[in-house]
This record gives structure tokens, sequence and C-alpha cells, in this order.
């Protein structure tokens, strides 16, 4: 081996012993310890996406959001896929106010996560600032809604009164016309009050709406990490038949997960955590 070779692998040790030491420190709360471990590690080898985040974890913890966000972004640029890097990337965006962009990130880190560990405590996490992000979006989109709605029911109530009476100045508008105008714009605000989600995009366990539904060979629909969980601690059987159940035999149901989507796309106030 040549000696730029034995170099760069003494590097590469060097870093792994520092991420350990960071590590250690991260996990006895002395966290300016552990970003100076996480940066000797980064010194060494930058490439290593995980070295990133898991400084910014640290800075996180600091509420340093400026630098989360930079040492995320770093983690991407050398692993797109870095589930931690999305989602914390989406943490510190939401502090900075920027919403949208937020939640595209979050939902990045989502998908990720699905794919890689659908039953793991950090989808579940992620699932859970998601929805708060969501449902933040919806709140503010629905008072702009009614607060527009609102205005244009008066202007069109005042319309209505100038063309009643360019026939008969000292005529009013019947209270017939007037609660019709009412209700048309009652309709128009439905989908922005809170009612209850349909029992078919809901999980029969958890009883909330799903998020990734699968369904087994019985053709009962459940949500996939907390079956997952079921077929682990409790046993390999179906919880509604009790049929033999094993986790190979868990489709994604497509159909539902799309009807969920619709679903929330049109009642944002669904997101809200129970």
């Amino acid at each position: 081996m040549s000696p730029a070779a034995d170099g760069a692998a003494a590097s590469k040790r060097q870093a792994e012993l520092l991420k350990q030491e960071g590590n250690s420190f991260f996990k006895k709360d002395r966290i300016s310890a552990a970003i100076d471990a996480y940066t000797g590690a980064i010194a060494l080898c930058q490439n290593v996406a995980v070295y990133w985040t898991n400084r910014a974890l640290c800075y996180k913890r600091r509420n340093e959001w400026a630098r989360v966000e930079e040492d995320c972004r770093m983690a991407i640029h050398y692993d797109s896929h870095s589930v931690k890097a999305h989602y914390m990337l989406g943490l510190a965006l939401l502090n900075k106010q920027e919403l949208a962009e937020g939640i595209k990130e979050l939902e990045k880190s989502l998908e990720l996560g699905r794919g890689a560990h659908p039953a793991s405590y950090m989808v579940e996490e992620i699932w859970q600032e998601l929805s708060k992000a969501k449902y933040i979006e919806w709140e503010g989109l629905s008072k702009m809604r009614f607060s527009q709605l609102h205005k244009l029911n008066a202007t069109c109530k005042e319309a209505l009164r100038n063309y009643n009476s360019l026939d008969n100045p000292a005529a009013d508008v019947s209270e017939e016309h007037l609660n019709e105008l009412d209700e048309v714009f009652r309709e128009a605000t439905k989908a922005d009050t809170p009612t209850e989600v349909p029992d078919h995009l809901c999980c029969k366990i958890t009883l909330d709406v799903f998020r990734d539904p699968v369904i087994t060979p019985s053709g009962i629909t459940y949500e996939r990490a907390v079956l997952l969980d079921h077929l682990n601690r409790v046993g390999k059987f179906d919880p509604v038949t009790r049929e033999v159940l094993e986790p190979h035999q868990l489709i994604s149901n497509l159909a539902v997960k799309e009807a969920v989507d619709v679903f929330l796309s049109e009642h944002g106030w669904a997101y809200k955590i129970r």
C-alpha cells in the first residue's frame, strides 16, 4: 500500500475513533466536547455524512439552528438519502418560519425513513413534527380563506342591495335572499370545519388516520408500524382475525394511502395530533 493510501486509511480510523468519542460525550450530555470530537472527525474525513449529522444533533440540543442547517446541508451534499439530515434541516427551516420548505424536507425524511426502517422510532418522530407543521400550515390558510370569504360575503350582500334599489330605492333585500347567500358561504367553509375522519381512513388499532397503511391476506388494513410492533411483541397473527401472519405478507394499501392523502389535502385539520 502506498504512503498516501496508508495516510488515508489512518485518517479514516482516527475519524471513526473521534466519532465514537463524540457519541460517548453526547450520551453523557457533554455537548461541547462532543462537538469538538465530531469537528475533528470532519477535519479528517469531511465526506462522511454521519459526522455532519452527529454534530448537527449537538447544535440542535443547544438550539443553534443556523448551525444545524449548515451541517445538515453539508450532510445532504455527501449523502442525499440521509434521513436525519433531511429531518433536522426541516426542523431548522421551520424554526426560521420557512414553513413550506421545512415541510418539504420533513416529507423527504419521512419518505426515506419509511423505505429504510418503517417501524423505527424516528419515523414516528418525523410524522409527529410533520403533522404539527402541516396543521400550522392549514390553520394559516384556513384563517386567510375565512377572512376572504367573509369579505366576499359582505361585498355580495352590498351588491345585491344596490341592484335591488335600482328598481325600488325604498325596498330592501329579502331575508330569504340573504339567508341563501349565507348558506352558499357556509358550504364554502365546510372543508375547513373539523368533523370526524371517516372510519375507512383510520387504523383499527390506533383509531388514528392512516400514515402508512398495509393490507393483510385477510383483507384488513392496518398502520404498518403498529402492526409490525404487534407481530414482534404479541405474536405472529392478525389482531382481528387471529389468523397466522408474517411480516413479509404485508402489502402496502396504495388505494387507502391515496384516499388519505386526498382527504388530508382537503381537510388539513385532520393533521392535529390527538
